[in-house]
């Protein structure tokens, strides 16, 4: 054992270079931290030479050390099943011990005249709660299709005039009047039939509806109520990732949020996706594996895991690692960095359920406060368009993924329908375009869309959108003012436009703009050549 005062009594040399577990303890001869080595006098030399590096915690640990001891042991896997048993024992204060960062969530409603929609993590008197919910991108899909289908009211207080909601058909504003306590109570009761699961009655509902709607030529209102269908038909089939696999797998996420570690787990047993489970901890070294070790200590080893990146130094400690999971699992366990296929697309969805909980992106949360949006605007796509005279009219569009730049999901129109300059006749086309093969591939669609442009260019959007029986939240961004319109409302909006939330709309709608100037030069490059050619 080394006894220290301060980092500088520390002396390498007295730490024997086999492998084992180390111990630091306080001067009360408490162990405040356990760990394991490859190489004893390496590891615990590294926390007294960088110590500028070092996590917050980290320092923390090292300002406590007053003496440090070691159990040296043959292997690598010798020391981490060592090291397992001496946490368990003595929980140390600094050695990672987990806990759900959140308990699962309810859907809920309140119990107000007019009963609104949330999400809540606690049940009360004052609510009656739906659930819990494993999965949140599931709850979150199923809390915006009962928006959408029984146009329940999303806002915290009633507010003094119509809200985005009801001007894109998602809510029967009882905030003025326009439908009775009885009328509301009626679409509730309807919600509440089906957060209770009895979605047969809303399908029958809502194909009555869509035959309803067709017989008499109101074709809009039937391709909502198809639109409907398919996303209750999508939501009920969400859980199967796989049914022909026949083994079990975990998909763990990790984001470095300034001290903290977000961490999503999400378990997939025999193909079926079970739900996830949210960690926030303290940052420290070698997070990962330590946290690999803490969470499997005490849950349920699957076959493979998978990670984005390695948390071994090598393929021997890979290995290592392996064999000490395989050695409480009593069978076969891979550590897996995926490169391509289906494994990378559950890293993807492990990874937006990490940006789903992050509490730091204010200005998403700003944004669906400020315009009352049904979710979170996750997803948020963007339309400009770009002409020279009536040649090379073209539409851009971006699309934005947790306030970032999705590039994989930009996309460029070349106008079809439009001959001459009319940029609402090509805004129309865009977004008709888009959302029809949306719509057609079955595919997610955005949590808002921004249209670069007045009440004029929002109002052409919008045909396009009712055209096709969708009510999505749609807003217009007018550069002069830098104003926000809203459907159906005579006067736009007014914000700061130095808050986090205009600047992230504004970067998004100059990220659309560059992205479509960019696309109309491409086009009269091309056409030069091809002139030159000729």
């Amino acid at each position: 054992m080394m006894e220290i005062r301060t980092a500088s009594d520390f002396k390498a040399n007295l730490v024997p270079t086999n492998p084992g577990v180390y111990l630091f303890r306080d001067e009360n001869d408490t162990i405040l931290y356990c760990g394991k080595a490859k190489n004893l006098r390496n590891r615990v030399h590294s926390y007294f030479s960088n110590n500028d590096q070092l996590a917050v915690k980290t320092r923390q640990l090292v300002l406590h050390i007053r003496k440090i001891d070691w159990i040296v042991v043959r292997s690598e896997v010798e020391a981490l099943l060592l090291e397992n048993k001496m946490i368990k024992q003595h929980s140390p204060k600094y050695n990672i011990m987990l806990k759900d960062a959140k308990t699962f969530a309810y859907i809920a409603l309140t119990k107000d005249e007019f009963p609104r929609i949330l999400t809540s993590r606690k049940t009360g008197q004052k609510l009656e709660s739906f659930g819990p919910y494993t999965d949140g991108m599931r709850r979150r899909e199923l809390q915006k299709l009962v928006v959408n289908i029984f146009k329940i009211r999303t806002c915290t207080t009633l507010p003094n005039r119509a809200c985005l909601n009801y001007h894109i058909g998602i809510c029967t504003a009882p905030c003025i009047g326009n439908v009775t306590a009885e009328e509301y109570g009626t679409q509730v009761e309807a919600a509440r039939h089906f957060l209770k699961g009895n979605s047969r009655e809303t399908v029958d509902m809502l194909k009555k509806q869509m035959k309803e709607a067709s017989d008499d030529k109101r074709y809009e209102r039937a391709l909502e109520c198809r639109n409907q269908l398919s996303s209750i038909e999508l939501l009920s089939r969400k859980q199967i990732v796989d049914n022909e696999r026949d083994y079990d797998q975990d998909v763990i996420a990790f984001k470095k949020v300034g001290e903290k570690m977000m961490v999503v787990q999400m378990g997939i047993r025999k193909g079926v996706l079970l739900g996830k489970k949210d960690f926030k901890v303290d940052m420290q070294e070698n997070f990962e594996q330590e946290f690999l070790k803490a969470f499997y200590s005490t849950n349920q080893i699957p076959r493979e895991i998978i990670l984005r990146n390695s948390c071994w130094a090598d393929d021997a400690e890979r290995r290592s690692l392996e064999t000490y999971f395989e050695t409480h699992r009593n069978g076969r366990v891979s550590l897996v960095i995926p490169e391509k296929g289906e494994k990378v697309e559950l890293l993807n969805l492990a990874e937006e359920n990490i940006a789903a909980n992050m509490e730091y992106d204010s200005a998403l949360l700003d944004l669906k406060e400020a315009l009352n949006l049904p979710t979170l605007p996750l997803a948020i796509e963007s339309f400009d368009i770009s002409n020279t005279g009536d040649e090379h009219i073209v539409s851009g569009m971006v699309r934005f993924v947790n306030g970032k730049p999705d590039r994989s999901g930009y996309r460029k129109f070349r106008m079809r329908t439009v001959r001459e300059q009319n940029d609402f006749a090509s805004m129309r086309e865009a977004v008709l375009r888009r959302y029809k093969r949306l719509l057609e591939e079955k595919a997610q669609m955005p949590d808002l869309i921004l249209i670069d442009g007045g009440a004029e260019q929002l109002g052409a959007a919008m045909e396009s959108l009712r055209s096709l029986g969708l009510s999505l939240p749609i807003i217009g961004l007018a550069k002069k003012f830098e104003e926000i319109y809203l459907p159906d409302e005579a006067f736009p909006r007014k914000f700061d436009k130095n808050s986090k939330m205009m600047l992230l709309i504004r970067k998004i709608r100059d990220e659309t703009h560059r992205f479509s100037i960019n696309y109309n030069k491409k086009r009269r490059q091309m056409k030069m050549r091809e002139e030159f050619k000729k």
